[in-house]
Order: C-alpha cells, then structure tokens, then sequence
C-alpha cells in the first residue's frame, strides 16, 4: 500500500523538488541530537485536495494549518485551527476566526490573493470541545463560490460504507514544523503506519493535555526514521487506497499533531463516524430536517 500510494502522489503533478532528499539526509544527521520524533519528510507533489487555512504567520497569533476540499464548496479541517488560543478554557463561548484559505499551493510564498478563495462560514461540530481540548475536533468551511475544478485543485472523496476499516498506511501532507523548529516552506509528506489502538489509548491516558483517544480517534505511528507529524500539521487528510477498488479516500483528519514534542502517535478524527454530521451540514439540513422528512415519508407510505 506504501508504494502504491507514493505513485500516486507523485503521478498527481510535477515531481518533487530534487533538494528533498538532501532535506531527508539532513533530518537524519540532526535526528541524534535533537528530538528524533521532529518531523522530517519528504517535499510532496502537488496534492490538489490540500488547503491551507491561515489566521496568521505567527504560531502566537493562530498561524496556520491544513485542511482537505472535500467538495466545490466545502473545506474539512480541525477545529482547533481557527482558533488563535486552542485551548477548551480559552475557547468556550467565542466564535470561530474566519481564516483566509488557499488553494492550488504547494509553498508557503505562493499564498497570496490570487489563490486565496473567500469564506462564506464556519460550522464546528456540535461536540467540539465538550471536555477535552481534542473531542470532536472538525470544523467545516464553506467558501462563498464553487472553485473551478483543476489539475491543481480537486477535492479529495471521503470514504464509503465499506471503508469505515481502515488498515495498512496513510499518506499525509502538511507545512507543519520540522529539524529547525520552523514551518515547512514547501508542501511535505510522510507515509505513516496505522498504530495499534489500545497501545495509544494507554499512552495517552489521563494525560490532560493530551487527547483522550475514543472510538472517533484513530492513531498513526511514526514513519521511517521515527520522522513524524509536528506543529501546524493538524487539520491534514490521511489519505487511503482501497485495496479492492483502487479507490482513493480521505479517512481521517489529523487533529493531535504534538508527536514531535513529546508523543509516539498522531490521533486524527475518524471520518467515517462523522458522515452523518458532514452530510447535514453540507445539505443544509436545520433542526426541523429530519423530523420533516421523517413526517412526509410516513404520508407517503400511508396513501
């Protein structure tokens, strides 16, 4: 699955800059001395589903993060993200920032207006951080037009009835930080194993800071090298190949992406068990949705 994902991505555009190898051996001569779990990675292809969701350069001011085009329309991403402080104490009872989204990009310099597409609205999950900084960390942004569909801009499928298992790797991109304690200038992946679920239930219990990992989570390990996601990585697909269909999906979000700075695992939000939420507010359904619906398929079914 590792090799047929990393052809895919690399078939998706142009091929990655030639540096990113000297990128890798740098991260490996550094890896022994400062903390070998800081992500390395290597430059990515263009990835035509990626967003960057920006409320600042400053990781003191909000900076910035990933998201994935899940539709014309709609952007998925961490909820944390639009939240200059992302903590529950400083979160509960204010409203989102509205951050300026690019698409179509690889590096960081080509994040200007031309590529930048406006935000209509924010919508949390309804959950967001009922208890811990970390539970249901999505937040769906609507962009005010449809984009126009592109080799540099296509939206990534979320996944099926049948792909709520998932298994084997995952392939994420992201700017987060990296060896030299900075962001990323160009668009990086890692191809990261699937971690065993108890394993990070237990390595992250009663840990406060930490998330408390439940049946919505899912967890990644780190890649070769022990390179691993890092700071402004969240809000990342991870991104599958179906092994019967040759499908391509998005199965979790990265929300947890603190591994470098102390942690083995990432934890990501587990797609599949929030379709039925993703699927109402992209409809546009309101409170009275369901129960109308509900009301005129039982007269339907009744005449």
């Amino acid at each position: 699955m590792w090799f047929s994902l990393t052809v895919l991505l690399l078939a998706s555009c142009c091929l990655a800059d030639v540096t990113g190898e000297r990128m890798k051996q740098t991260a490996s001569r550094f890896g022994s001395f400062r903390s070998r779990r800081m992500i390395g990675g290597s430059l990515a292809p263009h990835v035509p589903w990626q967003a960057m969701v920006y409320l600042s350069d400053s990781v003191l001011d909000g900076g910035y993060a990933g998201g994935a085009l899940i539709s014309d329309r709609w952007i998925l991403t961490a909820g944390r993200n639009l939240f200059v402080r992302k903590t529950r104490r400083e979160i509960q009872g204010k409203d989102p920032e509205i951050p300026k989204v690019y698409l179509g990009i690889s590096g960081r310099v080509e994040a200007v207006e031309s590529k930048q597409v406006a935000v209509q609205k924010i919508v949390l999950h309804p959950g967001f951080q009922n208890h811990t900084d970390w539970d249901n960390d999505l937040a769906l942004i609507q962009l005010k037009e449809p984009v126009v569909m592109s080799d540099k801009v296509t939206p990534i499928p979320l996944p099926e009835r049948n792909q709520d298992t998932l298994s084997g790797a995952g392939i994420i991109t992201g700017w987060g930080w990296g060896i030299h304690l900075t962001p990323a200038s160009s668009l990086k992946h890692l191809v990261l194993p699937l971690a065993d679920q108890s394993a990070c239930k237990r390595e992250y219990d009663g840990d406060v800071l930490t998330p408390d990992v439940d049946d919505n989570m899912f967890c990644t390990g780190p890649a070769q090298f022990q390179h691993n996601v890092c700071f402004g990585d969240a809000g990342g697909a991870l991104v599958f190949q179906d092994d019967d269909t040759g499908d391509i999906y998005a199965g979790g979000i990265l929300s947890y992406d603190k591994p470098c700075s102390r942690n083995t695992n990432g934890v990501y939000m587990k797609i599949s068990a929030y379709l039925p939420w993703i699927h109402s507010v992209i409809r546009g359904d309101t409170e009275r949705s369901a129960a109308l619906r509900s009301d005129v398929m039982s007269k339907l079914s009744s005449w």
